[in-house]
């Protein structure tokens, strides 16, 4: 086809059109024809959950390749650019892979299949070209019958649960446990953490045991070790991820001693999860676009110093009152901004909804930019945190840290 990265962004931003069809048959059928590459992944730790999987999926890669594992990481969506979502030894993939791997998948037919279900495909073929000894898999949405679901992972991992995507996945937390218990596999060993609401723990224990599992951990307390991401919700997910590596062990797939572990949680980062950007004022970056994440946020900007601001924007379908709820004790000052795409809602609607909810210094800017000329000027703002929406964070990103940035913005469609 000899196509280009960017020819590659279109294809696949076209795809979007299709929305989020949740199923694997489709998948399974094209990787049949590519050979299966997801047979060919090393060992597989597949992790879900509401909110923390991103942050638990890093931290065990950390660990594992601080133990001399080669460890790929396949997770979603990206901030800046499309190949962070293909992690290799710590690097992401080059433009070259992901153009060779998306002439192969498309050549087998995934053309026909949803935008999450090409690059699932794409990230397939492309990490088991690598030949890694072990892949950290990250659901995408749900669980059950999301497209990663076509890999017999050796383990499953749910941090936890908590309401969100209700519209796809359910509007109580048992539905949603459900969805999100369909990645434990019968025979297979399952590790469930404290990433979410405690009422969901009992029904991820009851599918667990439904389902078959060979053996179970419920990951009792937060981890004591020094994390090198920020906030006490880290602590949780770095305790979820430890109890993964526990069992890598068992499957004799890493040896990881404790001095080794401290080491790779001491020093693991993760961009846009409570990541600093030094200057004054210092401005934090933190993709928390749900309640249960803006609770984590806002007790992790709790020991920030102040007077804080927030910079804000959110997609229109979510839960706003519940997202600004747990930031009003926190914040000073709020900026009602939003990201340049059509999911994000408008600011004005946002200050609204934030008046409502209790900020009382509340004001409004059309872009992120306009934001963040707002903060520069402050006098009286000690700390910025910039949330609400990962995909005002990649654009947070891609200004303050010149982060990779792709040559145009391709986003997973709105559930």
């Amino acid at each position: 086809m000899n196509v280009t990265y960017r020819e590659v962004l279109e294809r696949l931003f076209a795809a979007r059109r299709a929305g989020i069809v949740l199923g694997l048959e489709r998948v399974t059928t094209v990787l049949a024809r590519l050979g299966n590459p997801e047979r060919r992944l090393g060992a597989v730790v597949h992790v879900g959950g509401t909110n923390g999987k991103g942050s638990t999926a890093v931290m065990i890669a950390a660990i594992a390749e601080a133990a001399g594992a080669r460890v790929a990481v396949y997770s979603s969506p990206h901030l800046s650019s499309l190949r962070e979502r293909i992690v290799v030894g710590g690097v992401m993939i080059d433009e070259d892979e992901v153009v060779a791997s998306a002439e192969a998948v498309w050549a087998a037919g995934a053309d026909t299949l949803t935008f999450f279900e090409q690059v699932t495909v794409l990230a397939f073929h492309a990490i088991a070209a690598k030949r890694p000894d072990l892949t950290v898999l990250e659901v995408g949405l749900g669980g059950r019958l999301d497209a990663t679901n076509v890999v017999d992972a050796e383990f499953a991992v749910v941090t936890g649960i908590a309401l969100d995507h209700q519209a796809m996945l359910g509007d109580t937390l048992a539905a949603i446990a459900a969805e999100k218990a369909g990645i434990f596999k019968p025979g297979r060993r399952a590790v469930i953490g404290l990433s979410g609401e405690p009422a969901a723990t009992a029904d991820l224990v009851l599918a667990a045991r439904t389902a078959g599992v060979s053996h179970l951990t419920c990951v009792a307390a937060p981890t004591t070790l020094p994390v090198g991401l920020s906030g006490a919700h880290q602590q949780r997910n770095a305790a979820c991820a430890l109890a993964a590596v526990d069992e890598l062990e068992a499957l004799g797939v890493v040896a990881a001693p404790a001095e080794l572990r401290a080491r790779a949680l001491a020093q693991v980062r993760h961009p846009g999860r409570m990541e600093l950007v030094p200057g004054s004022p210092p401005i934090w970056l933190d993709g928390a676009h749900n309640p249960h994440g803006a609770a984590a946020l806002a007790e992790a900007a709790a020991a920030l110093p102040a007077p804080r601001a927030l910079v804000l924007a959110v997609s229109a379908d979510k839960d706003v009152a519940g997202i600004l709820a747990p930031l009003v004790p926190v914040f000073a000052t709020l900026v009602a901004t939003r990201y340049q795409q059509p999911r994000a809602l408008d600011p004005a609607a946002l200050a609204t909804a934030a008046r409502a909810a209790g900020f009382t210094d509340v004001s409004e800017a059309p872009s992120l930019p306009d934001a963040l000329l707002t903060m520069v000027h402050s006098t009286i703002v000690r700390s910025v945190v910039i949330a609400g929406s990962l995909m005002l964070v990649g654009e947070a990103r891609s200004r303050l840290v010149g982060a990779p940035t792709d040559p145009m913005v391709v986003t997973d469609p709105a559930p």
